[in-house]
């Protein structure tokens, strides 16, 4: 799926323009950003959560050469989903 074919599902589903699709979108984005640069944390619903995590520096290897480099340390975004999303695509097989 393609961003402008999510953007019409979304307006589709919530009868709203694709303009105003966006502009929610874009909005969201902002707000996503400045509240984890003041947070590190912020709920997205029924979808999951958006978190800062920090990465420590480690040895890693260039698989082309195989020669050893020095990956430095640095703060990376973690998505972590729902319960309800994971089960959505996990069901358990009942016995």
């Amino acid at each position: 799926m393609t961003q402008a074919q999510f953007f019409q599902a979304v307006a589709e589903g919530s009868q709203v323009s694709k303009v105003d699709v966006r502009q929610v979108f874009q909005a969201i984005e902002q707000i996503v950003t400045k509240s984890l640069k003041k947070e590190g944390k912020i709920p997205l619903g029924g979808l999951g959560a958006v978190k800062l995590v920090d990465r420590k520096a480690r040895m890693g290897r260039n698989p082309a050469t195989g020669e050893q480099i020095k990956i430095p340390a640095r703060t990376a975004i973690k998505i972590t989903p729902a319960k309800a999303l994971k089960d959505a695509f996990n069901k358990k097989a009942k016995k």
